[in-house]
């Protein structure tokens, strides 16, 4: 139990470590006077960050991640423009081709009803008299 503690304790360490070197880094680019998009630092990325490090946290089970995910991926995709090229036309049926994937893929719960119907032996050998 000790180790897990420690472990979670180190990627949340992890994790700020990483976010606040990204941080940085754009506004150091931005005050050194390169470049950068005005996308990286809107609420979709963010929502869009954060989606992909609770999936990272939860081992991506679950559904919240992927909703936090899809909504900050479909704005974050609707502010780029490569080339003059719209990202958003093409991002809702990617985000539903992803959707379907994941629904085929994802791992089943499978329950097995018979575990229920079982009859099993009681065990009265650790009983004390």
């Amino acid at each position: 139990m000790e180790n897990l503690i420690k472990k979670n304790h180190a990627d949340k360490q992890f994790g700020l470590g990483i976010l606040i070197i990204t941080i940085g880094s754009v506004f150091l680019l931005r005050n050194s006077g390169i470049d950068v998009p005005y996308w990286i630092l809107k609420w979709h990325t963010i929502m869009l960050g954060i989606g992909l490090w609770v999936g990272y946290r939860k081992d991506f089970k679950g559904s919240s991640w992927l909703v936090l995910t899809i909504i900050g991926g479909l704005f974050t995709f609707r502010a780029i423009n490569i080339f003059d090229f719209d990202l958003f036309r093409i991002s809702i049926p990617m985000a539903l081709i992803g959707l379907g994937l994941y629904v085929i893929l994802k791992p089943k719960k499978a329950q097995n009803f018979d575990q229920y119907f079982e009859k099993k032996p009681v065990d009265f050998t650790d009983r004390q008299s």
